[in-house]
């Protein structure tokens, strides 16, 4: 039943997520759903669940032997993005809804997740503070980059009838007008490995100097 509703929010975003379309998806009565989850806002807790289980499941993000804690955080890193957009409709839940406690943070927001993150960077020799701070930097990092690139490939319906967006007058802001096609251009693959490399750097010298 998750799955089917990540399908339909994949599809249709999350407003057109209800119980009867959902139902209707499955074959099914919509009052028969409510045997298994609450309502719409307990499904959606499971929407969140199903796709961050999606990733926990992806090898790539799991710690190997062989692996450096640069290399390990790489590969979370890209497992997370991939998640992002191939789910742009789900990620803003996954970022916004409350965890189930209030010191987990989104996207690694599930306990498994933040337990198997936290002691692959134990493994590591990452002391508690280390291990803490990481974790928080990282995961802002993710947050930042990822609603961004997320919402410009989610943009607002389109309006009703035949009115359309009036044209952005920049005669008053000359350095827009100047640089509008320039900002318009997507950079957010690139931008989101260089801010990675800098992450990484900036952790490399925690580690020596410590958290401040």
């Amino acid at each position: 039943m998750a799955r089917a509703a990540v399908e339909l929010i994949d599809e249709q975003g999350v407003p057109a997520l209800s119980m009867r379309r959902l139902g209707r998806r499955l074959g099914v009565e919509a009052m028969s759903l409510y045997a298994h989850v609450d309502g719409r806002e307990s499904l959606l807790n499971e929407v969140i669940d199903e796709v961050v289980d999606e990733l926990y499941d992806d090898p790539e993000t799991h710690l190997h032997e062989t692996d450096s804690w640069q290399d390990y955080l790489v590969r979370v890193a890209h497992g997370v993005r991939r998640s992002a957009l191939a789910h742009p409709n789900v990620f803003p839940l996954v970022a916004t809804r409350p965890p189930e406690a209030p010191w987990i943070r989104p996207p690694l927001r599930s306990l498994r997740w933040v337990e198997a993150f936290l002691s692959s960077l134990r493994q590591q020799g990452f002391t508690p503070e280390e291990a803490v701070y990481t974790y928080r930097a990282f995961t802002s990092f993710l947050l930042g980059h990822l609603l961004l690139e997320v919402a410009a490939l989610t943009p607002p319906p389109a309006p009703v009838g035949e009115n359309t967006p009036a044209a952005l007058d920049l005669d008053d802001y000359p350095n827009l007008h100047e640089l509008s096609s320039r900002l318009a251009e997507n950079a957010a693959a690139q931008e989101f490995e260089e801010s990675l490399d800098n992450l990484l750097t900036r952790l490399d010298a925690i580690r020596i100097y410590g958290p401040e």
